[in-house]
């Protein structure tokens, strides 16, 4: 016989969070759903979750309480008032913050007698669900081996660590690789459109392309971890060379330089700083602060 399926409670029905309960609900979990707004409930009552009337009710239906509120004021508001409803349930954090929110957050939870788990969705709505994206979890292993195979109803439940604040790290260092590649991409899109060509004529090689800067970044992870940079592949030298072609194409056909100038800068700093014949890796040195700064 099959084991019933854990009980959860969804608590905020924004996209994300009616994302949630409805992938929750189609792996068969019982699930209770409460937002400040009721009607938003409406569509996950019809696919057979149960309605909380208030934030009291919805923690004491399940044993697991996922958050995905605005943010960590909207979620203390929303609990605090009824905290002691969750004394020996567990709390996922799928609320966007920061790594301080986080640490924070479980010494919080700790102090009501819960278990709590740090989360972040690499995904937009659509996605929940998918095994293939990735949701962010850190915090007490403990915690996150017991709730595992409900959290893979969401995505793919990757551990981090049990300091709770490396979800969000991993979060804000992603969405920045992310941007970061979404927008070299869109540059690249109008470089080439200028010349009337598509963009579904350009992508297609520019995802090829990024297939081999997956490797790029695989062999110069090594040399950040080992603080060593030797440019057998392309010097930093070679690569101001290289973008300066860009920067001159895209400048003759009118596109905003914005992001490659940037990157010249940056190289060009690497370069001062002694890195000219290292490996592009070595701009990691003037990316990351002095000794004795800030972060040290």
């Amino acid at each position: 016989m099959t084991a019933p399926q854990q009980a959860v409670t969804v608590l905020g029905l924004g996209q994300m969070g009616a994302a949630l309960a409805a992938a929750l609900l189609d792996r068969g979990h019982p699930t209770t759903v409460w937002n400040r707004t009721p009607d938003k409930a409406a569509p996950l009552i019809e696919r057979g979750a149960r309605a909380a009337a208030t934030p009291q009710e919805a923690i004491a239906a399940s044993p697991l309480v996922i958050a995905c509120v605005l943010d960590h004021g909207a979620l203390h508001t929303i609990v605090d008032p009824v905290a002691d409803a969750l004394r020996g349930r567990t709390l996922v954090n799928l609320t966007s913050g920061s790594p301080e929110q986080a640490r924070e957050a479980v010494a919080w939870a700790g102090s009501l007698g819960a278990g709590y788990l740090d989360g972040a969705i690499m995904t937009t709505p659509p996605g929940v669900g998918d095994p293939a994206m990735m949701f962010l979890y850190s915090g007490s292993q403990e915690v996150f081996d017991t709730h595992r195979p409900t959290l893979a109803a969401l995505g793919d439940p990757l551990y981090l660590g049990t300091d709770p604040g490396l979800a969000s790290l991993y979060d804000a260092a992603l969405l920045g690789l992310m941007w970061s590649t979404m927008t070299g991409w869109l540059h690249g899109t109008a470089l080439v459109g200028a010349e009337g060509t598509p963009a579904a004529a350009y992508t297609p090689v520019a995802i090829r392309w990024l297939t081999a800067v997956a490797g790029f970044l695989t062999r110069y992870a090594s040399q950040v971890d080992a603080g060593r940079y030797p440019g057998d592949d392309a010097t930093v030298d070679v690569q101001i060379a290289a973008i300066g072609h860009l920067i001159h194409a895209a400048q003759d056909r009118g596109i905003d330089n914005a992001l490659p100038e940037l990157l010249r800068t940056l190289m060009e700093k690497a370069g001062a700083a002694g890195h000219g014949q290292d490996s592009y890796a070595a701009l990691i040195e003037v990316l990351r602060p002095a000794p004795g700064g800030p972060a040290a």
